[in-house]
Order: structure tokens, then C-alpha cells, then sequence
């Protein structure tokens, strides 16, 4: 943790920010390691402050090195974690602090103003900034996370049968890759056939799946606190023929992304290889979301491959390659991969087939 709360102090002094109060949990985890519920940071230009409670004590000496560990709140403490924020910005002479502001209720921003007496800067975004950057440790166990996708994948290959709900469906894949290690989904499982498949975040319903049905899932689940996100699209019997056209259409947008998708390309450009494709195969005004977003510690990080970012996407994010077709009535199309951007190309994380499965 000591080489992320270095690069924090080196933002923190080129935004003349002399102290930086950690109060969003997947923040904190990145630039703490500490998995518990209760905590909060403070960063200073020369110092690092873990604040919890006494059920954590051990939990964050074990957990959050490079750290100061304080006790406050409950019975047992002395002060209050504001109090010792305070105290620090009196003794360490600290005239502003940056704070989250997108992660601060106005009654918990109101208590902060009355307690520290130092410039309050609303600094949302700085630590974002540095995890859009996967270093080898999180891309180890994002891969993880990923392997477990694509078992499940396989797994459920095996188990779909007409017949059968989409809740049933998706409580199988959930339950699944809990058995491989999985601490949880990363999000509630998609699993949309028939007409459902049309909706883009469809979750799994008590729709009974018919012969010839199309069915989307899109699920991925949480492995040592990071997230996998996957789609495959397969037919549960013979598909019609519109069907399995929209999904070749899908099927040679995903692909093409895979293939040129790099970092130093803007967001809207790498939205733009398969937003074009899809468009000049006259479906440009049904695929009406962004191609993808970065994943790490959150299941929606930033940044994101969109026609809204113009900024380049940095080398090591993970980001996903989602291109979709969605017929109002009928049905749709979604593959999804989680990709590694890097210099001259990216790296696949997820292998499941992407060619159309008729089970």
C-alpha cells in the first residue's frame, strides 16, 4: 500500500491539496487493502492515518500497512474519527483538506464543516484517477475472476433446457461460482430470452425459456474483492433467421474490437469501431449503449469506451467490449469480453466461445 499512498501525496501536491480524507469503501480498499465496514483515511504530505473502530483494531494492523492505526468511536475511544481528523489538521498545521464529495451525504458534509476547522475542497476523482491503472497484482486476480466466469459459462451450457426459468438459470450460475471461489456476484445476473433478450438489462425473471429462444446472461462475480463481467448470447433449439443474423452482425463487432482495441486511443474511438460496424450493417439506432467500461474493485469504473470520452484510455485498464443489438418485440444480441488495454494491442481476459451455441 505504500507505493499507492505515495502516488496519492504526489497528486495531492500537484492540486496543492495538503490532506486527503478517504471516505468512499472501494477507495478506501484500493488505497488501504483493509476489506472491513467500518473506516475511514487520512492522508497527509508525510503521513497516513487508518481510522476504525475496536472490532477492527487487529483487522487493520494486520491489513493496512504503511498506515498510523487509530481507535475512535464506541465506548472504548476517546474521540471521535472528525475529532482526530481535526486534531491532526491543528497539530500537522494543515490549511485545506480534500474530501470526496461525491461520496458525502450533506448531513455527514455539514458535521465535517462544524468539526475541522481547515479549507474544505471537494477532490472526488483523485483516486479514481490512480485505479484506472491495474498493476500485476490486480490483474492476477481480476484474471481469476474472469476464469470463474468463463467455468460458469461452460457449467451452464450443461444445465439450460427449455422448460426452465431464467431464475432458475441465474440462480445456477450464481450458486456456481460461488463453488469456485467466488465471494459473490458482482452484480444481480442478467439472464433475459425470448423477447426479454431485447432488454439490455433484463434480470432474470420468472419467464419461462421456450424451444428457439435467444437467451442473453450477463453476469460476473467478485474474486478477492475484484469484479469479472461477462455476456455470451446463446439459442436454447433452432434460432430464426433474423436472430442469428443481428447475432453475426454482434459476433464481428466484438471481434473487431478485440483485434484493434489499444491504449492511447480515445474512449469514443474505440466505441466507434464497433458502433460503426453495427451502423453500416443498418442497426446503428438499436444499439443505443456504450461499448464498455472499466472494471476493477467496482463493477462500473471509469473510464469508459464511449462516445462521450474523448480522453485517451491509459495503458493496464481493464475495460469491457460489449457490443449489442436489441429488436423492440423480438429479441437481442450481446457478447461481452473483459479486455487489458496496452501499448500495441490489449489481451483478452475472457474465453468463452463467442460463435453462436444452439443447445
Amino acid at each position: 500500500m505504500k507505493k499507492r499512498i505515495s502516488a496519492l501525496q504526489e497528486s495531492m501536491a500537484a492540486e496543492g491539496i495538503n490532506a486527503y480524507y478517504v471516505t468512499d469503501p472501494f477507495n478506501l480498499r484500493y488505497i488501504s487493502g483493509f476489506t472491513g465496514t467500518s473506516g475511514t483515511a487520512l492522508i497527509t504530505a508525510n503521513n497516513a492515518y487508518f481510522i476504525t473502530d475496536f472490532r477492527y483494531r487487529e483487522q487493520a494492523k494486520a491489513q493496512c500497512a504503511g498506515y498510523e492505526i487509530i481507535i475512535a468511536g464506541g465506548s472504548a475511544a476517546h474521540t471521535s474519527p472528525l475529532r482526530f481528523v481535526q486534531s491532526v489538521v491543528v497539530n500537522e498545521n494543515l490549511g485545506q483538506l480534500g474530501y470526496e464529495e461525491e461520496y458525502m451525504t450533506v448531513a455527514k458534509f455539514d458535521e465535517l464543516e462544524d468539526i475541522v476547522s481547515a479549507r474544505l475542497i471537494p477532490a472526488s476523482g483523485m483516486i479514481e484517477s490512480l485505479r484506472q491503472t491495474k498493476d500485476q497484482e490486480e490483474i492476477t486476480t481480476i484474471q481469476r475472476a474472469c476464469e470463474i466466469a468463463d467455468a460458469a459459462f461452460e457449467h451452464i451450457l450443461g444445465f439450460i433446457q427449455v422448460g426452465m426459468t431464467e431464475i432458475q438459470v441465474a440462480n445456477e450460475l450464481d450458486f456456481f461460482m460461488r463453488s469456485q471461489g467466488a465471494s459473490g456476484v458482482s452484480f444481480e445476473t442478467i439472464v433475459a430470452s425470448g423477447y426479454r433478450s431485447a432488454m439490455p438489462h433484463g434480470v432474470a425473471s420468472d419467464k419461462v425459456i421456450e424451444a428457439g429462444d435467444i437467451v442473453t446472461m450477463d453476469y460476473g462475480c467478485y474474486y478477492k474483492g475484484y469484479v469479472s463481467d461477462i455476456t455470451r448470447t446463446i439459442a436454447v433449439g433452432e434460432p430464426s433467421s433474423k436472430m442469428k443474423e443481428i447475432y453475426d452482425v454482434v459476433f464481428q463487432a466484438n471481434q473487431l474490437v478485440n483485434e484493434q482495441a489499444k491504449a492511447g486511443m480515445t474512449g469514443e474511438e474505440m466505441d466507434a469501431i464497433a458502433r460503426d460496424f453495427i451502423a453500416s450493417h443498418g442497426y446503428g439506432d438499436d444499439f443505443g449503449h456504450s461499448l464498455g467500461h472499466s472494471i476493477g474493485l467496482d463493477i462500473h469504473e471509469s473510464p469508459n469506451a464511449s462516445v462521450h470520452n474523448k480522453q485517451p484510455l491509459k495503458e493496464y485498464t481493464v475495460i469491457t467490449n460489449e457490443p449489442g443489438i436489441y429488436l423492440e418485440g423480438i429479441g437481442g444480441v450481446r457478447i461481452e469480453d473483459d479486455i487489458i488495454l496496452t501499448e500495441d494491442g490489449n489481451k483478452v481476459l475472457t474465453h468463452s466461445p463467442r460463435h453462436l451455441i444452439i443447445v
